[in-house]
């Protein structure tokens, strides 16, 4: 796919009834799925305070963690997977997307807003996610996001939209992944090389993104490829060494 932007793997014309994720469970969801709640989950997000130039944190990896980072790279925010606890300081950061139970354990700055998923929030400042944003609006105005974006950070690293899918299609072509092959995720998001390679990459094939219960908790068969994890057999392992980020 000659995506230019992030965004552009969530166009209208590309939801159907192929499967482009598969959770820890085993559950299916298929691309109509994936446009449909990432378009209402950067609408939610909106409300939030999410737009360009701003760092939305995200906790955890499954698809609930996913709908966030997609949902803030449709409205040109920065996604930190994994971001440490202290970021009172951090001036940029806008929003914190986590685990309910989890959500008290982060120091924002001023203004920031919580948002949690997974169980209800007693908090009344405590948006709830996983609620909310099935309550949106399942379209997305079209966009014009540049290129040169900012999409992700580790803290120490920035990549924008065109390096992150410049990666991704050096893994897709190193490793000739196509339509419906699965890519599991077996490396921490929290490394955008990760998410380049099993995130991005297989979205660009209209392959499938793979999220494993544990280290082992995923069969690689054929057609099937992991990103980076010992236990694989080094014939289906994409090694994240391999995955070059400007």
């Amino acid at each position: 796919m000659n995506a230019g932007t992030v965004d552009e793997l969530f166009t209208r014309e590309l939801r159907d009834d192929r499967i482009g994720l598969v959770d820890a469970t085993g559950r299916e969801y298929d691309y109509h799925w994936l446009c449909t709640s990432s378009w209402q989950a950067g609408n939610f997000l909106r409300h939030a305070g999410v737009r360009e130039d701003v760092t939305v944190g995200v906790v955890g990896d499954g698809p609930l963690a996913l709908l966030a980072f997609f949902g803030t790279t449709l409205l040109e925010g920065t996604t930190r997977f994994e971001p440490p606890t202290d970021l009172a300081d951090a001036d940029d950061f806008r929003a914190l997307v986590a685990p309910v139970s989890d959500l008290e354990e982060y120091d924002l700055p001023r203004g920031a807003q919580r948002v949690g998923y997974g169980s209800k929030p007693e908090a009344p400042d405590v948006h709830h996610f996983d609620a909310g944003i099935w309550t949106e609006n399942p379209s997305f105005p079209p966009l014009a996001i540049d290129p040169e974006t900012a999409v992700l950070t580790d803290g120490e690293r920035t990549v924008a939209h065109d390096g992150l899918l410049e990666a991704a299609r050096e893994v897709v072509a190193e490793n000739g992944l196509e339509a419906d092959d699965r890519v599991v995720v077996r490396a921490p998001l929290s490394d955008p090389r990760a998410v380049a390679a099993g995130v991005i990459a297989p979205l660009l094939v209209r392959g499938v993104i793979v999220l494993p219960d544990d280290e082992d908790g995923a069969a690689v068969d054929r057609g099937t490829s992991a990103v980076s994890s010992e236990s694989v057999p080094e014939s289906n392992r994409i090694d994240l060494d391999a995955v070059s980020l400007p």
